[in-house]
């Protein structure tokens, strides 16, 4: 059974509006939706296009939903879906963003110091959750730390683009993965030309945009660069786009440390996707792309690669899967990734909010609720938040 644009526009919608608690928990909550409720695949084929929007990179969950609304409406449902699901978040934060800009002594304030210092207990909470998960046994620890070392001693975007490469390459040569059991996928109105031209879309940018910054040396295309980069090589979880968007954005003063800090907390007390922390950058950086323009140009740009890679996997997943050498270096890279934002934790988010007993006391306060009170990261933000203007008074 098909559906119209509108229709999934507006499932997705809702729960844009009520998608709290990370990637994981909307996973949960679009089982709960498409395959319990409304029926619109089995659990079979929503495991399956689980697990390969997790291969990929990109949100996953974003991926899901976009995959989701492109069974049910074709193409514009792919759109739809997507929208649905990241503009709640996204034009929250850009409101936000608007705060921040009107009264820049608001980046300083206790509140926003709060919203910083929670930002490490998120990071911590995403460390701790993907180590257990990813690095299962002394090789992929070693991957894991080896990927620490090299974002930590080389510059910021070179140093997270040798740990991807080397991690995945390591990998390859060296790990061993249990290989999935075969089963049939569910259809997708792609073809396989179509994958591979979405797949070379996908690639050109990666190629082409540091050439065309590095010739004109447009402020505005290294953003772009830097945003698409972080949007195409996020494996492991949404929160690996911290380091990546940081050393796009940071180090060329389109947005300062301490707003980028505020916002990342902010991100965490709306729901929906975490890639939409990029909105907030864009309207709230300075140069050519800002404010509400800016918001909505690098929310389309960080998604971009997402969408296109996905439309390049789904015809060709079944044969990928089963191949040994592919599993393995996806299990580097994402071992790798926890080294990553390992390195994250410390530089940039605890560098800049950790600056007295206080600001730690409350950091661990936070990460005690988060991992073993279970506590909703919403919530946990806004204490933070007013923990942090009770200690500035």
């Amino acid at each position: 059974m098909r559906d119209n644009a509108w229709r999934v526009f507006l499932v997705f919608l809702r729960l844009g509006f009520t998608s709290f608690g990370g990637p994981i928990a909307h996973l949960a909550y679009f089982r709960s939706e498409f395959v319990e409720r409304r029926r619109w695949l089995d659990d079979r084929s929503y495991s399956d296009l689980v697990a390969l929007c997790q291969f990929l990179p990109g949100p996953a969950s974003s991926q899901v939903g976009m995959a989701l609304g492109l069974g049910r409406a074709g193409w514009p449902g792919l759109l739809a879906a997507w929208a649905g699901f990241t503009l709640p978040s996204a034009i929250a934060l850009i409101l936000f963003a608007f705060g921040i800009a009107q009264y820049r002594g608001l980046a300083e304030s206790g509140w926003v110091h709060g919203l910083k210092v929670v930002a490490v207990a998120v990071v911590a909470q995403a460390v701790w959750g993907m180590a257990a998960s990813l690095c299962t046994d002394r090789p992929r620890v070693a991957l894991a730390i080896l990927a620490a070392l090299l974002t930590l001693l080389l510059p910021a975007a070179t140093g997270q683009v040798a740990a991807i490469v080397v991690t995945g390459l390591l990998g390859h040569l060296g790990l061993k993965v249990a290989q999935p059991a075969g089963g049939r996928a569910h259809a997708y109105p792609v073809s396989r030309k179509l994958g591979a031209l979405a797949l070379v879309l996908f690639a050109l940018p990666l190629a082409g945009l540091p050439l065309w910054a590095a010739a004109s040396g447009s402020s505005t295309v290294a953003l772009l660069e830097g945003v698409y980069r972080s949007g195409a090589l996020v494996f492991g979880g949404g929160h690996v786009v911290l380091p990546l968007l940081q050393a796009a954005v940071v180090p060329s003063g389109a947005v300062s440390n301490a707003d980028f800090l505020a916002g990342y907390g902010a991100a965490q007390a709306v729901p929906g996707p975490l890639f939409t922390f990029a909105a907030y950058l864009g309207a709230v950086g300075s140069g050519p792309l800002h404010g509400g323009f800016g918001g909505l140009a690098l929310l389309g740009v960080i998604f971009l690669p997402a969408g296109l890679v996905l439309i390049g996997a789904l015809p060709f997943w079944e044969a990928l899967s089963h191949r040994p050498g592919i599993q393995a270096t996806m299990a580097g890279i994402n071992a790798g990734v926890v080294g990553i934002l390992l390195s994250a934790l410390y530089d940039p988010v605890w560098t800049s909010a950790i600056h007295s007993r206080m600001d730690f006391a409350l950091a661990l306060v936070a990460f005690a609720l988060l991992v073993f009170g279970r506590a909703p990261p919403a919530l946990v933000v806004m204490a933070a938040a007013l923990a942090g203007w009770a200690m500035a008074l």
